[in-house]
């Protein structure tokens, strides 16, 4: 189910440059690229996009240079229905920027220069408090400053708004995040790195996820690509398949589970059912181009249709 909530987003936006290679480089290896694109994206900006696609009413706040990468990214978040009133242009800084990597069978290399995402404060949070404080879910990632993501969680937990933590690019310190996350949303290298617990076996992620729960986490999942998905529920493991598509692109697909699990979580829907639809959002991701693919409510409706 998709139920219009409010939601806002503190996080990331970046100018993303996407070369297409045949196969992801080893170490000091020179390779030809056969395709080039530009477009924006940020975790920030893409899981606010999604939102918004879902029929959220998405609040952005976040912060770009005072360059045309950072207008084009302010553009398209108004173009998506995305509330920028709290998206600071900082002068003589230069937008975020990613340049990304992208194989033929759609795995990816990404590396992420923070530019105007590194001067988003504490303070540029408070003055937004009083959106967050009527808001229905709070997202956060890891590519803006710690502690600016640290305070908007303070604030919404404060006024019991649901609180998503999407722990990328993990940093050692997100552990201390954890007793202000309703959710948290890792994927396996992630749930690696907090939990200090490595493997894909059963046994190893019940024991990781746990982990999280005892740091103070509410719920935990783990994303696990073309594996799906698992989580705990009632401390048993889950596993939920992924969904079955023609790769093209997987840049982006986390960004867009998040904003489809985020959308569900705020509606009421089961943990489960959302964890379903989240899936069925990024497959339909992955099979398109760009980091700019979240889908609607009314394709991933017939997508689930279509699977069942």
């Amino acid at each position: 189910m998709t139920v219009s909530r409010k939601i806002v987003v503190v996080g990331s936006l970046n100018m993303d440059v996407t070369l297409g290679v045949n196969l992801l480089p080893k170490p000091n290896e020179t390779i030809m690229g056969h395709e080039t694109r530009q477009a924006v994206g940020g975790k920030g900006l893409n899981q606010a996009v999604a939102l918004a696609r879902l029929g959220c009413f998405t609040a952005m706040i976040g912060a770009v240079g005072d360059d045309v990468f950072g207008a084009q990214a302010r553009q398209h978040l108004i173009d998506n229905r995305v509330d920028v009133s709290h998206v600071s242009t900082l002068a003589g800084l230069p937008t975020g920027m990613a340049h990304i990597l992208v194989a033929r069978d759609g795995q990816n290399m990404i590396t992420v220069s923070p530019g105007a995402n590194a001067g988003l404060t504490p303070a540029a949070v408070e003055a937004a408090a009083d959106l967050i404080v009527e808001a229905d879910a709070l997202v956060v990632q890891l590519e803006v400053p710690l502690e600016t993501v640290r305070r908007a969680l303070e604030i919404a937990r404060a006024h019991s708004v649901l609180t998503v933590l999407n722990p990328a690019p993990i940093i050692p310190s997100a552990l201390s995040l954890l007793p202000l996350a309703d959710v948290v949303t890792p994927n396996e290298t992630e749930l690696a790195q907090l939990s200090g617990i490595d493997g894909l076996g059963d046994a190893a992620l019940h024991a990781a996820l746990h982990s999280l729960i005892k740091a103070g986490a509410g719920r935990a999942l783990v994303t696990l690509g073309g594996r799906g998905c698992a989580a705990l529920v009632d401390g048993t493991l889950v596993h939920l398949p992924a969904y079955k598509v023609s790769a093209v692109d997987a840049t982006g697909a986390g960004d867009v589970f998040n904003g489809a699990l985020v959308s569900q979580l705020a509606g009421g829907a089961k943990w489960l059912l959302a964890l379903r639809y989240a899936l069925a959002a990024g497959a339909l991701s992955v099979s398109r181009a760009s980091a700019d693919a979240a889908p609607t409510p009314a394709q991933i409706d017939a997508f689930m249709r279509e699977v069942a």
